[in-house]
């Protein structure tokens, strides 16, 4: 089984219309094939995790609860970011199934967390995936909101955000100065937007991961171009860009969880760790803040 579905071909079109706005590749891929029941994904966050907090000793085999772990842990570096999130309105843009939604709600002490994905199929896995919390009798009745929405076109109002974060949704935005637009229209003065992904190190790069990764060349992914989704960030009238890399603490051990894994030893996800080594891509934390 492959982390992500394979590549689409002449024969393999979305099974009906595709979601308004969306790709045909990204449709199929988080409708009809759900790529948050892949193994590679196990706990079903669909990313490629942060590593360096594992407990015991380095270099010991890695195990499916490490992996979760791993994702888990790259939306805590992510809310981690925000100075004083206590009580405060979140939105996540990309949200999936909504389990990192639900996890900066009990962890973070948000006041309320509001999950946003383009997919309406992805929304009503959200909802299902968190009922308990959603529930009339939870003690976070109320504080828990998934709604349908692009990130260039988020269904809020002006100014209704403290703290706006993306986890590993932002390689398939197809147009971030759009996103960038539209953060900036929605956090309040003084709040602050971070987001995480893997980016193109440079223009060059970018025309040659499609020959290198199969979600590049089948549409589900875009390589923008780390510096240039900055200066959107920038032009849009965030302050305080910063980018910082953290390819060391995903792409090693993500490969070396997948070379553990029989089923997925042999698989061209890890062709990953190869466009890092050959300084093609790299992961990032992009924060910036509202004026």
């Amino acid at each position: 089984m492959t982390q992500q579905p394979p590549p689409a071909g002449p024969a393999d079109p979305p099974d009906g219309p595709a979601p308004p706005d969306l790709p045909d590749r990204v449709a199929l891929t988080y409708g009809e094939l759900d790529l948050s029941t892949v193994p590679a994904f196990a706990g079903g966050f669909i990313n490629f995790g942060y590593w360096t907090g594992l407990p015991g000793p380095a270099g010991r085999p890695l195990t499916e609860a490490d992996r979760v772990r791993s994702e888990q842990d790259l939306y805590r570096l992510v809310l981690g970011t925000f100075d004083r999130p206590q009580g405060r309105t979140a939105l996540e843009v990309g949200c999936g199934r909504g389990l990192g939604s639900a996890l900066a709600l009990r962890e973070f002490g948000l006041g309320t967390v509001l999950g946003m994905d383009a997919h309406p199929d992805q929304v009503a896995r959200a909802r299902e995936a968190n009922a308990a919390l959603l529930a009339p009798s939870s003690d976070a009745s109320g504080r828990l909101t998934f709604l349908l929405g692009a990130a260039e076109r988020i269904p809020l109002p002006d100014g209704g955000v403290d703290c706006l974060f993306s986890v590993e949704a932002a390689q398939h935005f197809r147009d971030p100065a759009g996103f960038a637009r539209e953060a900036a229209r929605v956090l309040r003065p003084g709040g602050r937007l971070a987001l995480t992904t893997f980016f193109a190190r440079t223009r060059e790069a970018a025309r040659v991961l499609p020959t290198v990764l199969p979600p590049y060349a089948d549409g589900l992914d875009v390589p923008h171009v780390v510096d240039e989704v900055a200066a959107t960030l920038t032009a849009a009238g965030l302050r305080e860009v910063r980018v910082r890399s953290i390819g060391d603490g995903v792409w090693e051990s993500y490969d070396r969880y997948m070379s553990q894994q029989p089923e997925l030893r042999d698989e061209w996800p890890r062709r990953y760790l190869t466009a890092y080594e050959t300084g093609l891509l790299d992961y990032y934390v992009l924060t910036a803040g509202a004026g």
